[in-house]
Protein backbone atom coordinates (compact mmCIF):
# COMPACT_ATOMS: atom_id res chain seq x y z
CA UNK A 1 0.00 0.00 0.00
CA UNK A 2 0.99 3.62 -1.09
CA UNK A 3 1.32 5.33 2.78
CA UNK A 4 0.70 8.90 1.58
CA UNK A 5 -2.62 7.68 0.56
CA UNK A 6 -4.36 8.72 3.47
CA UNK A 7 -7.73 7.67 5.02
CA UNK A 8 -10.70 9.70 3.53
CA UNK A 9 -13.72 8.48 5.78
CA UNK A 10 -14.67 9.61 9.14
CA UNK A 11 -13.68 9.51 12.10
CA UNK A 12 -10.28 9.38 10.88
CA UNK A 13 -11.04 12.54 8.44
CA UNK A 14 -12.34 14.70 10.85
CA UNK A 15 -14.76 16.09 8.42
CA UNK A 16 -15.80 15.12 4.65
CA UNK A 17 -13.47 14.12 2.08
CA UNK A 18 -12.93 16.57 -0.10
CA UNK A 19 -12.63 16.47 -4.32
CA UNK A 20 -9.10 17.14 -3.99
CA UNK A 21 -8.66 14.56 -1.08
CA UNK A 22 -9.90 12.07 -3.31
CA UNK A 23 -8.16 12.74 -6.77
CA UNK A 24 -4.83 13.07 -4.74
CA UNK A 25 -5.09 9.87 -3.00
CA UNK A 26 -6.15 8.56 -6.71
CA UNK A 27 -3.51 9.87 -8.63
CA UNK A 28 -1.13 8.35 -5.55
CA UNK A 29 -2.92 5.26 -6.41
CA UNK A 30 -2.16 5.29 -10.31
CA UNK A 31 1.20 6.63 -9.78
CA UNK A 32 2.30 3.21 -7.57
CA UNK A 33 0.50 0.73 -9.98
CA UNK A 34 1.92 2.36 -13.01
CA UNK A 35 5.55 3.20 -11.59
CA UNK A 36 5.43 6.23 -13.08
CA UNK A 37 5.63 9.40 -11.31
CA UNK A 38 4.65 11.81 -14.29
CA UNK A 39 3.40 9.83 -17.42
CA UNK A 40 4.72 11.00 -20.81
CA UNK A 41 2.91 12.37 -23.18
CA UNK A 42 2.04 9.03 -25.08
CA UNK A 43 0.26 7.90 -21.81
CA UNK A 44 -0.97 11.18 -20.55
CA UNK A 45 -4.45 10.52 -22.03
CA UNK A 46 -5.07 7.05 -20.20
CA UNK A 47 -2.75 8.01 -16.88
CA UNK A 48 -5.42 11.00 -16.54
CA UNK A 49 -7.87 8.71 -17.42
CA UNK A 50 -7.88 6.08 -15.05
CA UNK A 51 -7.10 9.01 -12.00
CA UNK A 52 -10.54 10.08 -13.06
CA UNK A 53 -12.13 6.61 -12.58
CA UNK A 54 -10.44 6.12 -9.34
CA UNK A 55 -11.40 9.62 -8.08
CA UNK A 56 -15.06 8.34 -9.21
CA UNK A 57 -14.88 5.23 -7.31
CA UNK A 58 -13.16 6.63 -4.78
CA UNK A 59 -16.23 8.94 -4.05
CA UNK A 60 -18.70 6.20 -4.95
CA UNK A 61 -17.37 3.92 -2.04
CA UNK A 62 -17.16 6.66 0.43
CA UNK A 63 -20.85 7.38 -0.02
CA UNK A 64 -21.75 4.24 0.70
CA UNK A 65 -20.01 3.42 3.34
CA UNK A 66 -22.10 3.29 6.60
CA UNK A 67 -19.87 3.86 9.87
CA UNK A 68 -21.35 2.23 13.10
CA UNK A 69 -21.43 4.92 15.53
CA UNK A 70 -20.75 7.45 13.24
CA UNK A 71 -23.93 9.71 11.94
CA UNK A 72 -24.10 9.57 8.48
CA UNK A 73 -24.15 12.91 6.54
CA UNK A 74 -26.31 13.49 3.56
CA UNK A 75 -25.26 16.09 0.66
CA UNK A 76 -28.32 18.49 2.16
CA UNK A 77 -26.98 18.43 5.74
CA UNK A 78 -23.28 19.34 4.21
CA UNK A 79 -24.80 22.46 2.58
Amino acid sequence: MCRSIKTLRPPVLPEEATEEDMRAAALQYVRKVSGFRAPAAHNREVFEQAVDEITEATRRLLDGLEVRGAARRSVSDAA
